[in-house]
C-alpha cells in the first residue's frame, strides 16, 4: 500500500443537454446524468447510483482483503446495496444503506467465521465509515454443495 494521504482526482465535463462525462487518469470515462427521480433520463449512471455502487464495491473489496488473510474457503459473493435518500428538515441526503451480501461457501464448517468476516467488512469499509448514514447489514450465507446433498 502507498503511504497516506491518498488523493483521487476526477474531472466532470457537462453539456447543456444534461449528460456529464466523468474522467480520471488511466480510467475508462463514465457517462452520468440525473436519475429519473430528479427528472433525468434514467439510462445513465447518476451520482445517487454511484454512491450506492461505491458502498457495494468497497464492501466486497474489504471482504476480499479480510477473507484472504483469514484463509476462509469461499466460492462467490454477491452484494446488493439499497440506499435510502430522504428529505429531512429541508435537507436531501442518504439516511441509510442496506447491505445484503450473499456468500457461498464450499461447506458449512466455516459459517460462523464467514459471518464474523462479513461483519468486519462492514465495520471497516472505508466508504461506509466515511458516510453519515445508518448502515444495515443483512448477511446470507449458504453452502450449496451441502444443501444439495441433503
Amino acid at each position: 500500500m502507498h503511504p497516506f494521504p491518498h488523493r483521487y482526482a476526477v474531472v466532470a465535463d457537462a453539456t447543456p443537454e444534461g449528460e456529464i462525462t466523468l474522467a480520471a487518469d488511466d480510467l475508462q470515462a463514465l457517462r452520468s446524468a440525473a436519475p429519473v427521480e430528479f427528472d433525468g433520463p434514467g439510462r445513465l449512471w447518476s451520482p445517487e447510483h454511484l454512491i450506492v455502487a461505491a458502498v457495494a464495491d468497497c464492501f466486497v473489496l474489504t471482504f476480499q482483503g479480510i477473507v484472504r488473510k483469514s484463509r476462509l474457503p469461499w466460492i462467490s459473493v454477491t452484494c446488493k446495496v439499497a440506499g435510502t435518500l430522504e428529505r429531512i428538515d429541508n435537507v436531501t441526503r442518504f439516511t441509510a444503506f442496506d447491505i445484503r451480501p450473499h456468500l457461498y461457501l464450499p461447506d458449512d464448517i466455516h459459517i460462523e467465521q464467514a459471518r464474523r468476516i462479513l461483519v468486519r467488512a462492514e465495520e471497516t469499509c472505508l466508504i461506509t465509515r466515511s458516510l453519515n448514514a445508518a448502515i444495515n447489514l443483512h448477511s446470507r450465507i449458504e453452502a450449496p454443495e451441502v444443501i444439495a446433498a441433503r
